[in-house]
């Protein structure tokens, strides 16, 4: 349906460049030529739509980090890494993305919002993949270990006060400082 389709392409771009709490109804609607009030005819709510233009690259940002990185691996230190930077290259790509990794009070808002039967769809997301390979693969905590990997991807955040001449040798160290700290 083509409203629909412009509602979450004007969501995407809004939400990833201004966040939630600055993204009005106005905004959102305007592109696809419907009062602000039918948005809701579409979606329950604007965190509604936050959370379908989110779902909408879940399988693509699953593919890249899940598929293509961690399921590549020769071993379990090898998949990690692999996933580690086909994640940091999706934060560097997909500005959607980025913002809930660098927002969580986004993600928490949307999710507040939400239907628990909605909820539930996110918990299959990629991270769910990488708690399943963490808790085969590893004796440690599964919760923890996605902690730490999840403090890793942190890093790509804040590039700007390692220095541009650096960031990928410090990311490259980092990476394996990490993966061989919490595999066997």
């Amino acid at each position: 349906m083509r409203i629909i389709e412009q509602l979450l392409d004007t969501a995407t771009h809004l939400f990833s460049t201004q966040g939630l709490r600055k993204t009005s109804l106005e905004e959102l609607t305007a592109p696809a030529g419907i009062a602000k009030s039918s948005l809701y005819a579409f979606f329950d709510s604007k965190e509604d739509l936050y959370f379908e233009a989110m779902l909408r690259q879940s399988e693509q940002v699953r593919r890249r980090v899940i598929d293509e990185g961690l399921n590549r691996g020769a071993d379990t230190r090898d998949a990690l890494r692999r996933f580690l930077r086909a994640t940091i290259a999706e934060l560097d790509s997909n500005p959607l993305y980025r913002r809930l990794m660098s927002h969580p009070q986004e993600m928490a808002a949307v999710a507040a919002k939400l239907t628990p039967e909605r909820t539930a769809v996110a918990a299959d997301g990629p991270m769910a993949d990488v708690l399943q390979f963490l808790s085969i693969h590893l004796k440690d905590d599964p919760q923890v270990l996605l902690g730490v990997l999840r403090a890793v991807l942190l890093t790509p955040l804040h590039a700007e006060h390692l220095g541009a001449e650096i960031y990928p040798a410090v990311m490259n160290r980092l990476i394996d400082a990490v993966t061989e700290g919490i595999t066997p």
